[in-house]
């Protein structure tokens, strides 16, 4: 009788667990073992680029990948796993209303993350977020029509709710965006609003000189120390009492894992991840890993924990798919592990500030971060060809890619 691996998720670690599973039965000579993955769409979401413009065009086919390396593609979302039974609830999307059962010898959770949204009044009915393709979409269609509205301050001003990673790379493409809609003598307001004493919190000291002075020149400008309080239609109040006129408002404050985590009968993290061992299998949990944004992943024995970003879900996956893999079959397992950490932050037209290690030293900056930054939005991130044999290559877990 055969056996199945389970893949929820076709996401950066989803995919590369994906071919990673296959690459291992491959080497091992096993036909035996049906590796399916299910998702709503057999897309690869760029999510990393969302706060880009065409947000809509930030999406990579997976199905012929798919077939030429034999994983097989279950079409629906998951609503409910049992963990005790092995068995997986899938319900279908769009107009298809079936719904099947699935059942599993081995599963890995790769089902990402979402964006946080607080309780904070009017923020769901009035503000926009760049966390998934149709939120970054909705977004570009109202920055748009922001030019058949009469002139006013609220028009043109933008806030940014949040001055982490991505508010920082969304607020240096806005100035640029909005002037190319109202037109370029348009005198344009992007605020960045953090909670924090300082933008870039999580970033640390070593790229913030850069970063601000990044800001100043594209003319952003920030308030901080006080979050938002609440959001309408023309604006945000802030907690301080402070009213800032803004049509546009985006929310760009943390992320979550999954919600289908909570299902999984383990330890989890502040952020919702489960805890995983080195070889990302949930602690006390039979069959069941965890790689990715769903995963709470130690990435070497210094103290350092995977960030919920495409660079440790990329090798995440590889390595959990390697692992569900051996560990089905008997086959020795890869501990995980990615002691090199970078960051390569995108400043729109200004460039970009690349750092290395996780104190986070500026190593490169400018035009030359760009280019850099360019490529891994543009090649590194993307999915491998339909080429079998590239693409099991590219699964191997000691590939190390840091993007």
């Amino acid at each position: 009788m055969s056996k199945r691996i389970l893949v929820i998720g076709a996401g950066f670690a989803g995919m590369w667990s994906a071919l990673a599973s296959a690459r291992l039965l491959d080497q091992v000579g096993r036909a035996d073992v049906e590796i399916a993955l299910v998702a709503p769409e057999p897309e690869l979401h760029i999510r990393p680029r969302l706060y880009e413009q065409n947000p809509n065009g930030m999406k990579a086919p997976l199905q012929e990948i798919f077939k030429a390396v034999g994983v097989r593609f279950i079409q629906g979302k998951v609503e409910h796993i049992d963990a005790a039974n092995q068995t997986v609830s899938i319900a279908g999307v769009g107009a298809d209303t079936s719904s099947q059962r699935v059942d599993y010898d081995r599963l890995v959770l790769a089902a990402g993350s979402r964006l946080f949204r607080p309780k904070i009044s009017g923020l769901d009915q009035h503000a926009f977020n760049v966390d998934q393709v149709a939120d970054a979409a909705e977004l570009e269609a109202h920055i748009h029509r922001l030019a058949t509205r009469p002139e006013s301050e609220g028009r043109n001003t933008v806030v940014i709710a949040g001055a982490g990673f991505t508010g920082i790379e969304t607020a240096a493409e806005m100035p640029a965006r909005l002037r190319e809609v109202l037109g370029e003598d348009a005198a344009v307001n992007v605020i960045m609003v953090e909670r924090s004493a300082a933008i870039g919190p999580d970033l640390g000291e070593g790229p913030r000189p850069v970063i601000t002075q990044a800001l100043t020149e594209l003319g952003v400008t920030w308030r901080l120390g006080s979050g938002v309080a609440a959001v309408d239609a023309k604006g945000v109040m802030l907690e301080n009492g402070e009213r800032i006129e803004a049509d546009t408002v985006i929310w760009t404050a943390g992320a979550r894992a999954s919600e289908l985590t909570a299902q999984i009968p383990a330890e989890r993290d502040n952020f919702g991840r489960l805890h995983v061992d080195r070889n990302l299998k949930v602690k006390g949990v039979d069959a069941v890993f965890a790689t990715g944004d769903c995963a709470y992943a130690a990435t070497d024995d210094e103290g350092n924990f995977a960030m919920m970003s495409c660079q440790h879900a990329m090798n995440l996956g590889r390595s959990a798919g390697h692992n569900v893999a051996a560990d089905l079959v008997g086959e020795a397992q890869i501990p995980y592990s990615q002691p090199k950490y970078v960051t390569c932050l995108d400043l729109g037209p200004w460039g970009a500030v690349y750092t290395e290690g996780w104190d986070r030293q500026v190593t490169m900056t400018g035009g030359v971060a760009k280019s850099l930054k360019t490529r891994i939005n543009t090649q590194w991130i993307y999915p491998p060809s339909a080429d079998r044999a590239e693409a099991l290559a590219l699964a191997d877990p000691l590939r190390i890619v840091v993007a």
